[in-house]
């Protein structure tokens, strides 16, 4: 079990530790709801150090990035990011991830922490232009301060104007009197906020200057469980519950991340593509419980007939709207919004209805 440079930190401020994705890591300090609902009205701290990062250098960089992502890295400036996701050669997904542009020959890929060697792997693999490359994953660390008054904190500690880094865009610059750290306007709660990427040495700084910076503002640390209901309430996905090797882009609801482009050749394009254009025999749509139940990961949907017609993949009680919500994948007949559907919760059929994203 890996640790984070943090962990002592964490178990001094009371975190409940648990293991995910091969680290010990905080999923939750003064309570799930409480937590939830601080980051949504004000603003929340999370170590997400176990995420991983890669970088792809060289002048085949672009290259490479063009064929083992769907998304058209051509429209990255240098300072931006992009979400995208590597198609896995069979129509599923190695994993979703974000590319940063630093210029024409420097990017950065931050993964999904269970991911980091299956990614590594199979970037290698298909690098047939050669491309340099380097797991950096064991030298950086990832805070994420989030919520609407994440710029008032951060702003105290940088001499940039914060509001000048719009979503999606990243800059390197000194933070707390930290050299080279990249802040980037990103995140996973939909609240706003910055994702602050550093080396580990820079790491405990940051933590308690964010920290001390943020008591003004009710600054709460907050850990991935909180982090899992609130990018749940904005209908993000979660790699190994709503998106993996078995579930295609087109699927998925990620159509949006999927570049059809003349000049972009990219692995799976052809199968993508006929699935985009004859359609898919299931999608991943937002369910809203009618009945009082919490729907859960791997529990069945059924229709009004009892048939199963599909299956929960993230499901939880919301703490913004008080109702069970939950991601699924449905036969493609029953994904209009406002369908009836019934959840079977504990040898009980409860109804819920078919909405769009987000939940919240």
């Amino acid at each position: 079990m890996k640790t984070i440079p943090l962990n002592e930190i964490h178990q001094k401020l009371g975190a409940k530790m648990l293991p995910y994705a091969g680290f010990l890591m905080p999923i939750e300090y003064s309570g799930i709801i409480s937590e939830h609902l601080n980051v949504r009205e004000n603003a929340g701290l999370f170590d997400v150090s176990h995420m991983g990062l890669l970088w792809v250098k060289g002048q085949n960089a672009y290259n490479l990035l063009q064929y083992i992502t769907t998304n058209d890295v051509s429209k990255l400036l240098p300072g931006k990011a992009q979400y995208s996701c590597l198609p896995n050669g069979r129509g599923g997904i190695v994993d979703d991830i974000i590319v940063y542009r630093y210029s024409e020959e420097k990017y950065m890929i931050v993964v999904n922490a269970a991911n980091i060697d299956k990614d590594w792997e199979w970037i290698n693999k298909n690098n047939v232009f050669n491309a340099e490359l380097q797991n950096a994953s064991d030298e950086i660390s990832i805070l994420a301060l989030q919520g609407p008054k994440s710029v008032q904190i951060l702003q105290k500690l940088v001499d940039i104007d914060l509001t000048q880094i719009k979503p999606f865009t990243f800059i390197t610059t000194k933070v707390a009197g930290e050299p080279d750290v990249i802040v980037s306007a990103t995140g996973y709660t939909g609240s706003g906020g910055f994702e602050i990427i550093c080396y580990n040495k820079s790491v405990l700084n940051l933590w308690n200057s964010i920290s001390n910076a943020g008591k003004e503002f009710d600054l709460k640390p907050i850990g991935l469980a909180a982090r899992d209901t609130l990018r749940l309430e904005k209908g993000y996905t979660l790699y190994g519950n709503d998106i993996d090797d078995t579930t295609s882009p087109i699927e998925a609801n990620l159509d949006w991340i999927v570049k059809f482009t003349d000049y972009k050749n990219f692995i799976d394009k052809e199968l993508l593509y006929k699935q985009k254009i004859n359609g898919v025999t299931r999608k991943l749509i937002g369910l809203k419980m009618v009945d009082k139940g919490i729907p859960r990961h791997g529990y069945n949907v059924c229709s009004k007939e009892s048939n199963i017609i599909g299956h929960v993949t993230s499901g939880t009680m919301s703490p913004s709207l008080k109702q069970g919500i939950a991601m699924a994948y449905l036969n493609i007949n029953y994904c209009k919004p406002n369908t009836e559907v019934f959840i079977n919760i504990r040898d009980k059929l409860l109804k819920a209805i078919v909405v769009n994203f987000p939940f919240v």
